[in-house]
């Protein structure tokens, strides 16, 4: 099947390669200050593991029911949780695909101990419905088909919390983070959604990155854009499904509600780089509550031309990796966005050199907060444009205090580790 190569110039998940001298700050600019912090919030520490193997659930939802207030785990399991004093008498929900939920009172749990630990779904799935599709595909269809009656479908407002990292080999080089508002679009609405910077912070380990910088083009909106229900058209181009072939996997549930497992790749005959994965749908409403893809790259010319814009000569790099997910939440009935994440990793070959580079970049974006949008604005004035390299724009590190209220994904251990280690070298610079 000969496919027109503009499709490559549509995929937003494209990272720019660029030769830049580096030269090292040591002084740490000063947070902006929005004057949006609101007093009177408690911070609440826990992790989320399996009853019985104790592996750590990453991903899990952490929802204070009732409220649009909600974070996720890490990919240690561990999360963190900021509530307004005047609600510590709510109910707190933790989820997780294929385990029965959870909950537990926030004034019964100590801020630094919540330990969670929830059970497998055991109960026996019910028969396949008369009213679902015999066929995969057919799944897939209805399930974007009926979008406008299954997710917010008002504009809407969104808080959300911002995450970039590279790593060189295992080792962390570069942090990046915001809070940002997302002027989130009705789904069947074809505007597209506008986000603007409220906070945002930065720390590079410059002597990790050697002369090569990693940049991802269109930061935030590359996690926003993976929200593949409102942007459907850059997993399948042109909104055609026969480029993929799909197929049910078997099925699992969450809070005892059947939860279709359909896995997709393209098909053979397909010559340019698509993806493969799985989504999950919902067995009663048919809404997309989550997918797991990767892009395809087994023709390693075609991927390389999707992601690398610009290069020194010499230098050979290509993708090795290319990992793509995104969550949704439910409430009232009415399904949204709440994260999402690219991960890609990079090989890099320098010529005249012994040894490679392993480059990883990652993005992550979760929805901590929202609320109906009723100012009438679509797009802010100060809107961030969607070719935005996130990383140029962030001010250094602060002070703890830089957050206030706004939840945050719980950093990693060795993302915290890394910055705690450069923060004392700059203080050692500076005296």
């Amino acid at each position: 099947m000969k496919q027109d190569c503009q499709f490559s110039k549509k995929v937003i998940f494209t990272f720019l390669l660029s030769l830049t001298i580096f030269i090292t700050h040591n002084k740490f600019s000063q947070a902006q200050n929005t004057g949006l912090e609101k007093p009177g919030f408690s911070e609440y520490y826990g992790s989320v593991v399996d009853i019985s193997t104790k592996k750590i659930l990453v991903f899990a939802d952490i929802v204070v029911k009732g409220t649009n207030i909600s974070t996720i785990t890490n990919s240690e399991g561990e999360f963190s949780l900021k509530i307004p004093d005047n609600i510590t008498n709510k109910v707190v929900i933790v989820s997780y695909l294929g385990y029965e939920s959870l909950e537990f009172l926030i004034a019964d749990s100590e801020k630094d101990k919540i330990k969670i630990a929830l059970e497998p779904s055991i109960t026996q799935l019910e028969e396949v419905k008369l009213n679902v599709p015999k066929n995969a595909v057919g799944l897939v269809r209805a399930t974007l088909k009926t979008k406008g009656d299954n997710y917010l479908n008002t504009p809407t407002l969104m808080t959300a919390f911002y995450r970039e990292t590279i790593k060189k080999r295992r080792k962390n080089a570069s942090l990046s983070e915001a809070v940002l508002e997302i002027y989130k679009q009705p789904y069947s609405a074809g505007r597209r959604d506008a986000i603007k910077l409220i906070k945002s912070r930065k720390n590079t380990n410059y002597s990790r990155l050697d002369t090569l910088a990693l940049k991802l083009q269109g930061g935030p909106f590359s996690a926003l854009y993976a929200d593949l229900i409102k942007y459907p058209q850059y997993l399948f181009p042109d909104g055609d499904l026969n480029l993929y072939q799909f197929k049910f996997e078997k099925s699992t549930q969450i809070d005892n509600r059947r939860v279709y497992v359909v896995s997709f790749k393209q098909k053979s005959d397909v010559d340019i780089p698509l993806y493969y994965g799985k989504l999950f749908i919902d067995g009663q409403s048919f809404a997309l509550t989550s997918a797991i893809y990767n892009l395809n790259l087994i023709d390693r010319a075609k991927a390389t031309a999707m992601f690398v814009r610009r290069k020194p000569r010499n230098v050979d790099t290509y993708p090795i990796e290319a990992g793509y997910r995104v969550n949704y939440r439910v409430k009232d009935g009415k399904w949204h966005y709440g994260y999402s994440s690219i991960l890609l990793t990079f090989k890099v070959n320098w010529k005249r050199k012994l040894f490679n580079s392993i480059y990883t970049l990652q993005s992550e974006m979760a929805i901590t907060d929202w609320e109906q949008n009723t100012s009438g604005i679509n797009r802010p004035k100060d809107a961030l444009r969607p070719s935005i390299i996130f990383a140029d724009e962030a001010s250094g590190f602060s002070d703890p205090e830089f957050w206030g209220e706004f939840n945050i994904i719980e950093p990693e251990k060795s993302i915290e580790s890394a910055i705690k280690k450069i923060s004392k070298q700059v203080k050692r610079n500076k005296g």
